[in-house]
């Protein structure tokens, strides 16, 4: 198979993790995340599409990798103007088609998460009240679809982790992969999305599937990211795995001795992410707090730390070192 022509639109500054990327297969009708809402994305999109061969009256598909407004913003408005199927992962599908109802639904899930994480209750406020809506309909029609689906003659592929419904799409040798693998950075788990209860497991559980599935083909496909042009898959799969080991490491090094006799005994994520991060305020405590309870419910469910409390949750390091944990090709836990 050769691959389909690809075009991408940058929105540039349109987001805290830097410049967007929306991608354009014309031969399909396609667009995959049309980016953040606004007048000059707005612009920005229409040009690229114009510039590309797929004005927007003869796009077909529309298909966003997930829910977040940076990659979906767009989505509505591109399919109405386009009268194009507008597709997402079923499992982040309604948080763009009930956006109203579901950012509700999302804030309190938010707070209560917060909470649980031992966040401080003046820090919550912060977060939920700068929670701005984005200027989305309140409700517009999706088509919900599951992994292995085709979409405009692609594939669907499930890759959740950075969201419960992350979607990444296969067209040809064109892997269009969104947010879970980033060619400068690491994608957020557990703060991004605060469905995900074992969020570091079900990511990392996508990289294996990622890898088992393209980490072998000659040639490999061209993996295009949600933030950059271009991203080298099997290297960055690796880099990023590796860097899931230290920051493991690093939260349960911050964990008291399982026999701490502070009164309530062990730390909360909340504690342990001040030591990895620094300080942290907005959207960033709440990326902050998420990925340092995500490190430390994988640390539990490993052998690597014990949970002795919750609400809030509290950690302290294991009884004994365990044994080698799970082989992930870099990820591979020894004694901590």
């Amino acid at each position: 198979m050769s691959a389909p022509p690809v075009e991408r639109i940058a929105h540039t500054a349109a987001s805290p993790e830097g410049e967007n990327s929306t991608y354009v297969l014309p031969d399909r009708g396609l667009v995959v995340d049309p980016g953040p809402p606004g007048a000059s994305p707005w612009k920005a999109l229409t040009e690229g599409l114009k510039s590309a061969g797929l004005p927007v009256g003869s796009v077909e598909t529309v298909v966003v990798t997930h829910w977040h407004a940076d990659h979906a913003g767009l989505a509505p408005r591109l399919a109405a103007a386009a009268d194009a199927e507008l597709v997402l992962h079923r499992d982040d599908a309604p948080l763009v088609a009930d956006y109203a109802a579901e950012r509700e639904r999302r804030l309190d899930r938010d707070a209560r998460r917060l909470r649980e994480w031992g966040v401080p209750a003046s820090t919550i406020e912060g977060i939920v009240d700068g929670d701005a809506p984005s200027p989305m309909p309140d409700e517009c029609p999706v088509r919900a679809v599951a992994d292995g689906e085709s979409v405009a003659g692609g594939e669907a592929i499930h890759t959740p982790g950075h969201t419960a419904g992350h979607l990444a799409m296969l067209a040809d040798d064109a892997l269009l992969v969104g947010d879970a693998v980033l060619p400068t950075y690491t994608p957020n788990v557990g703060g991004s999305d605060t469905r995900l209860g074992s969020a570091l497991e079900t990511y990392l559980n996508t990289l294996d599937t990622l890898s088992e599935r393209f980490g072998g083909a000659d040639p490999p496909p061209q993996a295009y990211p949600g933030h950059g042009s271009t991203v080298d898959l099997p290297g960055r799969i690796r880099t990023i795995r590796n860097h899931h080991t230290e920051r493991i490491r690093d939260a349960v090094a911050a964990l008291p001795d399982p026999d701490d006799t502070a009164d309530p005994p062990g730390r909360t994520p909340w504690a342990v992410a001040g030591d990895l991060f620094g300080g942290m305020a907005g959207i960033h405590a709440k990326m902050g707090a998420g990925e340092a309870a995500a490190h430390l419910a994988f640390a539990a469910d490993h052998g690597f730390a014990e949970r002795v409390g919750d609400a809030p949750d509290r950690y302290v390091r294991a009884e004994s070192d365990p044994k080698a944990g799970p082989d992930r090709d870099g990820l591979r836990f020894g004694p901590l």
